[in-house]
């Protein structure tokens, strides 16, 4: 086993099996999501079931990211990320064996807590195994990939489900999480957790709550907030402009096609200097919120320019939001802030579908793409007022 120093960029090889942890955790939500309520003989066939799988899942996520976050700055991100995918591969593994309704509730929670374990540990890596001035790249690679998880989740898992049911879905997902901890294991080098000074749960509340870290959190959350309700309500709003299936999946392809694209371009443009991430994040929801307009307008140029326009600017703000972070936190509290804000970004996905859903059950679906759309303008608002603000205060 070796051990990464941290002040040179790690050799490839080393990244690929972070990004594929990335993929995995994206595939697993998304691919098991979109088929649980599929056609094969072990489909849930209840809707007060479903929704309690799906919540069951991201409710693993929220509680344990930010304690498996801390946990990784503890005994190092490297075990986590392993004991994470291990877990993973095991509670998938457990339906696949079982095949008892029972245990689907089991093997769903093992996958969300697991998943609480190894997401937040693979983005720490990322910036640990790079120097600050490849941060941008490093994440645009990552979630390029975990985009191409989201992307291709629902298809390949509508494809295992339609060929052998949800077991064999879950079978896939056990060698997919056992496969990546054996690369891992091999290529992934050790990254020693690095000594700190005690911190109460006064310093804690303190960092989080600075400017540095509820910036990017907030512009990542919004970011996930867009890209959930890209993907959850512009089917519905194809269906209600007469468009077929094939042309509203399509629509959500196109979104998160345009966000994996957009992402490693985005990190390439920070790490170069040729993109600021004040100037980024700005842009990036301005683009998002115009993407939400665009939704508002029947027909098909509508929804697949809001698809574009929601992917470029998610895709632009995720990896400039990572890259942030990573830069504003001491490197011996990476896991804590990464889990952190993968908090930040579950609550994200699930506070846009169900604002976006309050606001159209009131009124109508356009004017809830209008309430999400203002909210995630207000945000470069904000930035240009405190810039105003602190160049006033400043000495002259």
């Amino acid at each position: 086993m070796t051990t990464a120093p941290v002040h040179n960029s790690a050799p490839r090889h080393a990244m690929w099996p972070l990004y594929a942890a990335g993929f995995t955790t994206a595939f697993g939500a998304h691919g098991i999501a979109a088929n649980l309520g599929g056609f094969s003989e072990d489909a849930v066939t209840s809707l007060l079931v479903l929704g309690g799988l799906l919540a069951l899942y991201d409710g693993a996520e929220v509680l344990l990211k930010p304690v498996f976050g801390t946990l990784a700055d503890k005994v190092g991100a490297r075990p986590v990320l392993l004991g994470g995918l291990i877990a993973f591969a095991a509670a998938s593994a457990l339906y696949a064996l079982a095949d008892s309704p029972g245990w689907l509730w089991a093997a769903r929670l093992g996958q969300g807590a697991a998943a609480s374990a190894f997401s937040p540990s693979a983005s720490a890596l990322v910036a640990r195994l790079n120097p600050a001035a490849n941060h941008g790249r490093a994440y645009g690679s990552y979630g390029f990939y975990k985009s191409l998880g989201y992307t291709l989740g629902p298809l390949l898992g509508g494809v295992l489900v339609w060929a052998g049911g949800l077991r064999l879905l879950f079978t896939v997902m056990a060698v997919l999480g056992a496969a990546v901890a054996v690369w891992a294991a091999r290529a992934v080098p050790a990254v020693p957790p690095l000594p700190k000074a005690r911190q109460t749960v006064l310093d804690l509340a303190r960092r989080l709550a600075a400017r540095t870290f509820l910036v990017p959190t907030s512009a990542l959350a919004a970011a996930t907030a867009a890209l959930s309700v890209g993907v959850g309500f512009l089917p519905v709003s194809g269906a209600a402009a007469g468009l077929g299936t094939v042309a509203t999946g399509a629509a959500v392809s196109v979104l998160a096609a345009t966000a994996a694209v957009v992402q490693p371009a985005a990190g390439r443009a920070l790490d170069s200097g040729r993109l600021g991430l004040r100037t980024g994040l700005s842009a990036g929801l301005l683009t998002t919120a115009a993407g939400l307009g665009c939704a508002m307008l029947p027909g098909l140029l509508g929804i697949l320019t809001g698809a574009v326009l929601i992917g470029s600017g998610t895709g632009l703000i995720t990896p400039l939001g990572f890259a942030a972070l990573a830069t504003a936190t001491p490197r011996e509290r990476l896991g804590q802030t990464m889990g952190s804000a993968e908090l930040g970004r579950e609550l994200g996905d699930a506070g846009g579908p169900l604002l976006v859903a309050v606001v159209a059950t009131l009124t109508t679906l356009a004017y809830g793409f209008a309430a999400l759309a203002l909210l995630l303008a207000i945000g470069p608002v904000l930035m240009l007022i405190g810039q105003h603000r602190r160049a006033s205060a400043s000495p002259q």
